[in-house]
């Protein structure tokens, strides 16, 4: 899998409450979830994340084990995001919704050009290739056919 996108940077320890608040929790429509993605960070950030790469610091995605919160991420049209650790179960529900992740330590600025290649464990920003931590070929299958449940559609 390959794709590339501009960059949004975000820091360190960001909580799934902070991707998508509680409160939005009530209603089952995405759409209502990806445009208040990040809102308690920064309430114009949904309207920049259609194919953007986020590049964020460590542990993202701690917190609660809410799904909704790497279902609100690619549903604002997020290509991946790329940190130097992400909390586990926020980890294996972004893959199971078919939401790259990357493992990396990247210096971040916004707007830049990233692309990555998954198979090939590469990410290049502003023409320099960073050698990445690749996903097992499992998880890579499962991206490739959109998440978990389109996966097991095809494998039947």
């Amino acid at each position: 899998m390959k794709a590339e996108g501009r960059v949004v940077c975000l820091p360190a320890d960001i909580d799934t409450d902070v991707v998508i608040a509680g409160r939005y929790l009530r209603t089952k429509d995405r759409t209502i979830w990806a445009s208040h993605v990040f809102e308690d960070l920064d309430p114009g950030l949904s309207h920049r994340l259609k194919g953007a790469i986020i590049v964020a610091g460590k542990n993202f995605g701690c917190g609660s084990s809410r799904e909704q919160a790497a279902i609100a991420i690619k549903e604002a049209g997020v290509v991946a995001v790329i940190a130097p650790t992400f909390a586990r179960i926020f980890f294996r529900n972004a893959i199971n919704v078919g939401l790259p992740l990357i493992e990396a330590d990247l210096d971040c600025t916004d707007g830049n050009l990233i692309k990555f290649n998954l198979s090939q464990g590469t990410v290049e920003v502003s023409g320099k290739r960073h050698k990445v931590r690749t996903l097992s070929p499992r998880m890579q299958e499962i991206l490739g056919a959109g998440g978990l449940v389109e996966y097991w559609r095809k494998h039947r």
